[in-house]
């Protein structure tokens, strides 16, 4: 599974909006859309404050395969 499927996967399991989603995780809605369109990826403090969110969330991410 690529990353944007992932970020997408991790939102749709929170039943958040992508909107929803970037202020949850301190980022713009803007970065969101990026990164589920594989425009971009988060730097390694997103992606811990992501793994964090997960946690928190029971949601299952394996921060070390995005690195």
């Amino acid at each position: 599974m690529s990353f944007s499927e992932d970020i997408k996967r991790i939102r749709r399991k929170a039943f958040m909006t992508q909107e929803d989603f970037a202020k949850e995780i301190g980022v713009s809605f803007a970065t969101v859309n990026r990164w589920e369109t594989g425009k971009a990826k988060p730097n390694l403090k997103t992606m811990k404050l992501i793994d964090e969110y997960c946690k928190k969330n029971s949601i299952d991410f394996d921060i070390s395969e995005e690195i």
